[in-house]
């Protein structure tokens, strides 16, 4: 086959997903299907403002590996329970990505995540190659994995070993447990790093492309204003298109802590670090209810009135949050209603009606 048909074959795939796992019947231990090793690098995706998205030299990415990524990101292969990494991670019919997971914390959306220094809301992974690793592991909650189970699988699937062959030169059959998840992993994680938004409301009139209405201006004033909405400490900018600042912060979202509700200091141990939780971005956030690492609040209205009157004192509480003393920014109903009318520009269609990752 020549090298443009298989091109053409892998873009297909991209575009089609994999939405189930495929029983593929054994084939013959002497057929010599795996072929050449030759990967069709390519550059990760880049956005205005933004340095170059990280390409790590052991997985860099290409069009092998990304294909390989998504059939894995639909497929329910790597769980007993029936679940796959979309389950929690992707919008469903009612246009929700962040889902109530087992353990009681909310699922974050995967966008935009290459450019991220930790990942999670505590930052207990520090990179995105190894992310998947935790969800692999025999006794985690959100997909119960099996190894034994993913391994006969894999023996029995066709696709996934020449897939794994074509994208690294490796026979995922024949790797140790350690090793298969982390190509297995590394194959998400090229995926992951293709799943860029960059064409909201909001980016289109940074492009001179479009107006925003008087509303959303206003929002985004409030937005911006240390004496009102006091947002982009935390969330960033017009300059900043991840809508985050990647640190972590205790937003007085609780007065005492235990649990999930520790955050980072889970990770650190470092008394400072109580209640500390990692600024999600707001691309996208009119879509990803319910909202906070809890899921409590059910809406956006819910969390501007949280900012505005809802604030709760505590030793870690962030400097930043410098309405605390009055429990929140005290807005006016129609700062409320304009900076809603903002977040909403930060919705991309593009991006959540893109076959490419859906």
């Amino acid at each position: 086959m020549s090298k443009s048909i298989q091109l053409l074959l892998l873009l297909l795939i991209v575009l089609s997903g994999c939405k189930k796992e495929k029983n593929i019947e054994p084939f013959s231990p002497e057929e010599d299907f795996y072929g050449d090793y030759n990967p069709t690098y390519i550059s990760p995706p880049t956005l205005t403002y933004l340095p170059p998205m990280r390409n790590p030299e052991f997985n860099k990415m290409s069009l092998e590996g990304v294909a390989l990524g998504k059939n894995l990101y639909y497929d329910k292969i790597l769980s007993t329970n029936g679940l796959s990494c979309s389950s929690c991670h992707l919008k469903g019919e009612s246009y929700s990505i962040s889902i109530m997971g087992p353990t009681g914390t909310a699922v974050l959306p995967h966008v935009n995540i290459g450019w991220h220094q930790y990942h999670g809301w505590n930052g207990g992974e520090h990179h995105l190659d190894d992310v998947a690793l935790a969800d692999l592991a025999e006794g985690n909650p959100f997909l119960n994995a099996n190894n034994d189970s993913i391994l006969n699988r894999f023996k029995r699937n066709e696709f996934y070993q020449k897939a794994f062959w074509k994208t690294f030169g490796i026979k995922i059959t024949e790797l140790s447990t350690p090793e298969r998840q982390k190509y297995i992993s590394y194959a998400l994680a090229q995926f992951m790093r293709s799943m860029v938004s960059g064409d909201s409301k909001f980016d289109k009139y940074m492009r001179g492309e479009a107006a925003l209405t008087s509303s959303e201006m206003n929002g985004f004033v409030v937005y911006m204003d240390d004496n009102r909405g006091d947002c982009y400490h935390c969330h960033g900018s017009a300059g900043n298109p991840l809508w985050t600042d990647g640190e972590f912060h205790n937003n007085g979202l609780n007065s005492s802590f235990s649990g999930v509700d520790q955050g980072r200091f889970l990770v650190t141990g470092n008394p400072a670090d109580m209640g500390k939780f990692r600024t999600p971005t707001l691309r996208n956030i009119a879509l990803t209810a319910p909202y906070m690492h809890d899921n409590r609040f059910a809406t956006l209205e819910e969390v501007i009135n949280f900012y505005s009157s809802g604030l709760q004192q505590s030793a870690t509480v962030d400097p930043l949050m410098t309405h605390i003393n009055q429990g929140g920014a005290q807005l006016s109903a129609s700062d409320k209603a304009d900076l809603l009318a903002f977040l909403r520009t930060l919705t991309d269609s593009t991006f959540i009606n893109n076959p490419a990752f859906y």
